[in-house]
């Protein structure tokens, strides 16, 4: 099967489609990390985001290599993995994923990815652009102040100091270039099922997607 789960930035959708791939023994792939890495490269070799929209994106190379259990996301041969989760990338990586050049680049290489199937991917429009056929579609949402909290959690283990302000304000900011971008916005999907993890655990949020997918 391919399931795709989208949903807004910090509500548990990687956790969660990490620990379903898993579980089903598929792979797991984050979208997000590739406009992330795109904005890691921007940043690096000072392109300004507006300027991507006639860059030659073959030049930037994304691989995810799989080590010890752990999947890890290279840029051009070097590993970005902790690098790209910086708030620097996080304060342009929506105004890097709303240029269409960039999506369709990116796009295109997730649905090679998915060619063969058993793959849980994440993002903002797997389910409505990505793979429109997947066999299970979900919605992942979580209240504002949980998302933040979150992500502020998950800055400090880290060792990245960040205002928890900085963050509902970032997360914000986001969320409204998500939703409101020309191609391809974050939007919920008729036929997605809407997992609310603003009171779920780790745990409880798998049990209840591993629920629905395995009693289909």
């Amino acid at each position: 099967m391919v399931i795709a789960i989208d949903g807004y930035s910090s509500c548990g959708k990687s956790t969660l489609a990490k620990d379903l791939a898993k579980a089903l023994g598929y792979i797991f792939i984050d979208s997000g990390a590739m406009y992330r890495a795109v904005a890691l490269y921007s940043i690096q070799n000072s392109i300004n985001v507006e300027d991507l929209e006639s860059f030659n994106l073959d030049l930037i190379k994304i691989e995810f290599i799989p080590l010890n259990n752990q999947l890890y996301i290279h840029l051009n041969g070097n590993d970005v993995t902790s690098l790209i989760r910086s708030m620097e990338v996080s304060n342009i990586v929506s105004e890097v994923a709303s240029i269409s050049p960039v999506r369709k680049y990116l796009v295109k290489l997730q649905q090679e990815m998915g060619k063969t199937g058993g793959i849980v991917m994440d993002g903002r429009d797997i389910g409505s652009v990505v793979f429109p056929n997947a066999q299970f579609k979900f919605f992942v949402t979580a209240s504002l102040e949980v998302r933040a909290h979150r992500r502020h959690n998950e800055l400090i283990g880290k060792g990245i100091s960040v205002e928890h302000e900085d963050i509902v304000k970032n997360l914000m900011h986001r969320d409204h270039i998500d939703s409101t971008r020309t191609d391809s916005p974050l939007t919920q999907l008729p036929d997605a099922i809407i997992i609310d993890t603003t009171h779920h655990t780790r745990v409880s949020q798998l049990r209840e997607v591993l629920q629905i997918v395995t009693k289909s």
